[in-house]
């Protein structure tokens, strides 16, 4: 892997890691300040909200810029949002600006390795990138679970600046404080990485004319064989898995009696099974092996009903990294092959914003359909049912769909084999 390949690595583990806490602080500061119930899963929404929005402009912009700036702006944006939350603004528009911050540094973190590596290297990219995400989901989650429980953050409230009153009284935030710090450190990386070689693309005249190219390149990506498998996978895979993680606090909750710390560590040990199957995934697979995972799709929505019947952590534990263990595998090679056919149809910051646009939208859909159901008084065990049967109808749905393709792209998946065994350095 090329130097600035560790770079980017860096500047995504930080940024990633104050993500996961401060969804934690969020949390526990709408349980503290006694907000309505359905503000906590209206955050996932919230989260996604300028991904959808904004998908035309942010990718293009990516293109246009370069990549090491984009994502240090957008970690700036992230403060802003952090520092909104902290000083009286409503957590859930902070959260959406944090999430603005998100959606801006996307498409340039995965573009750019797109212009930086050979294709032959973006399964095992992909794998440490996803590995070391999830691994920054690990500890951020458990890290925000620690700032907000209560020996750590009696900690933080007893350090007080001399003839100063910060006004932060209370454990979320005490750490959101920190939180604003790891976003510092990962904007340092950010200007530590380097710049390609790639072209700048300019971008288009105007509103509508950058919507019209929004709109061109995601009809190419659901028209092209390869790419609407790919992205559908992956678009349902992140809808899920951009919500489990509060499903797992509230399922914690009502079935384990936990605390939002207790929960964190749940949450932690499935994101650790995820960065297992991600790592494996980019060890074993290659790229024109990547449609192969889809039937995994079916298992994993299946096995997510069963953690309704699930009352002890010595079952909960070894089961949710079960969970996560399958969704890293089956997340890495469908990712690697919707960046190679992104980049080659349309650039690489406009495939990332075409897939975060579609991944988001899933997110904000599911996110309020779960929303819905807490606002209108339906169990967890009820929402964590129609998840699992969701996943499991729709993924075979495009098993199916991949299976009728099959012959049309055989051309394609043998060039993609060639690929995978040629352009070694």
């Amino acid at each position: 892997m090329k130097k600035g390949f560790y770079t980017i690595m860096a500047a995504q583990f930080f940024s990633s890691l104050a993500d996961n806490a401060l969804l934690v602080a969020a949390i526990d500061m709408l349980k503290t300040t006694n907000a309505p119930s359905w503000h906590i899963p209206a955050l996932g929404p919230m989260f996604a909200l300028f991904y959808v929005i904004l998908a035309p402009f942010l990718g293009a912009f990516a293109d246009a810029v370069p990549k090491g700036k984009v994502m240090f702006f957008a970690n700036g944006i992230k403060v802003v949002g952090c520092l909104m939350m902290l000083f009286g603004g409503h957590p859930l528009l902070a959260y959406a600006v944090v999430g603005l911050g998100a959606a801006a540094y996307s498409p340039a973190k995965y573009g750019i390795l797109t212009e930086l590596l050979p294709n032959s290297q973006l399964v095992k990219a992909n794998g440490w990138i996803e590995g070391l995400t999830v691994l920054s989901v690990i500890l951020g989650v458990v890290l925000g679970g620690q700032l907000v429980g209560p020996v750590v953050s009696r900690q933080l409230l007893a350090f007080d600046l001399p003839l100063i009153d910060t006004g932060i009284n209370t454990a979320p935030e005490s750490a959101i404080t920190l939180i604003v710090f790891l976003y510092v450190i990962a904007a340092v990386f950010n200007l530590r990485i380097p710049r390609t070689d790639a072209p700048l693309q300019p971008l288009a005249h105007g509103v509508l004319g950058l919507m019209r190219d929004f709109s061109s390149c995601n009809a190419r990506l659901w028209t092209d064989k390869l790419g609407q498998i790919s992205l559908g996978t992956t678009t349902l895979f992140w809808g899920i898995l951009g919500n489990l993680r509060i499903i797992v606090f509230a399922w914690a909750a009502v079935a384990l009696g936990y605390t939002v710390t207790q929960a964190s560590t749940l949450v932690g040990v499935m994101a650790i099974g995820t960065a297992a199957g991600a790592v494996v995934a980019s060890m074993r697979m290659r790229l024109d092996e990547a449609t192969k995972v889809i039937p995994l799709g079916v298992l994993l929505g299946l096995l997510l009903i069963v953690l309704n019947f699930i009352t002890s952590v010595w079952f909960a534990g070894p089961f949710l990294v079960l969970l996560g263990l399958m969704g890293g595998y089956l997340l890495v090679p469908m990712n690697a092959l919707l960046q190679h056919r992104g980049a080659n149809l349309m650039g690489a910051g406009r495939s990332i914003a075409v897939q975060n646009f579609n991944e988001q939208a899933c997110i904000l859909g599911l996110g309020a359909f779960l929303t819905g159901m807490t606002k209108f008084g339906l169990s967890t065990f009820t929402t964590i049912t129609a998840f699992g049967l969701s996943v499991a109808a729709t993924m075979w749905l495009i098993y199916r769909w991949h299976k009728s393709n099959g012959v049309k792209y055989k051309e394609e998946l043998d060039h993609l084999l060639t690929i995978a065994r040629s352009d070694k350095h």
